[in-house]
C-alpha cells in the first residue's frame, strides 16, 4: 500500500543517516510516565490496561514512544557506547472509550546522545522532511512540555497542523534514567508526514 511504501522510505532515510532502527515492546510499566515527568492529569497518562498482564512492567499500552526509546538510550549509556542515535517507527495506543477498540497510532521516535547537539537534530528532522517531499514546514519554541528542556525544545508544524515535538530531554528526566549525558529526542506524528508527503520528482534539460 502506499501507506507501507512510505514507511519503508521513512526507514531508508533514517538509516542513510547511520541512524540505527530498534524496535520495543508496546505495553510498559505505569511508573514510565513519571520517568518522563508527565503532569497527573496529562491525558497520555489514560492508557489501555492489560487485563492479564506478565507483571506491573508490562501493565499498559503505551501513549507514547519516548519512555521505550529513552530505556534503550540508558541501556546503551550504561554500556558506554559513546556515541549512540536510535529510531523507531513505533505504535502507539489512545483509548476510544470502555467497550471499544483504541485508536493504534504510528509515530516516529528518535534519540541520540555524544557527539550531537540540538541543531543536528534538527538537521536530522529536516533532512526526513526533504526526503519526504513535505513542505510548509514551521518550527515554534516549546517550552510547556516537562519531558523537554526548557530553552532548547521546538514544535513542529506542517501545513499548521501539530506535528510532533523535538529537543534535549529535561536534566531530571535524564536523571530518572540514570543517563550521565545530554540526550536529545524528537517523536513526530507518521500520519501528519503521511498525509503531507510529495514524492513526486520532474526533470527538466
Amino acid at each position: 500500500t502506499r501507506k507501507q511504501k512510505f514507511e519503508i522510505d521513512v526507514e531508508s532515510a533514517m538509516c542513510g543517516m547511520g541512524i540505527n532502527q530498534i524496535q520495543t515492546f508496546s505495553f510498559i510499566s505505569p511508573k514510565f510516565y513519571d520517568k518522563i515527568r508527565l503532569p497527573a492529569d496529562s491525558a497520555l497518562r489514560n492508557s489501555v490496561v492489560i487485563s492479564n498482564p506478565l507483571g506491573e512492567d508490562t501493565s499498559v499500552m503505551r501513549t507514547t514512544a519516548l519512555p521505550s526509546a529513552l530505556e534503550v538510550i540508558a541501556r546503551n549509556c550504561n554500556f558506554n557506547n559513546d556515541n549512540v542515535k536510535i529510531f523507531e517507527i513505533a505504535t502507539v495506543y489512545i483509548p476510544t472509550g470502555a467497550d471499544t477498540l483504541p485508536e493504534e497510532k504510528k509515530v516516529i521516535c528518535a534519540a541520540m546522545y555524544g557527539n550531537c547537539d540540538f541543531y543536528d537534530l534538527k538537521g536530522i528532522v529536516e533532512s526526513l522532511i526533504n526526503a519526504l517531499g513535505i513542505k510548509n514546514v514551521a518550527y515554534t519554541a516549546e517550552k510547556a512540555d516537562p519531558t523537554f528542556h526548557p530553552g532548547r525544545c521546538a514544535r513542529l508544524t506542517i501545513n499548521g497542523k501539530d506535528a510532533g515535538v523535538l529537543g534535549e530531554i529535561h536534566p531530571l528526566v535524564a536523571n530518572n534514567y540514570s543517563i550521565g549525558a545530554r540526550v536529545y529526542a524528537a517523536e513526530l506524528d507518521f500520519n501528519t508526514f503521511f498525509e503531507n508527503a510529495d514524492n513526486s520528482k520532474t526533470y527538466k534539460a
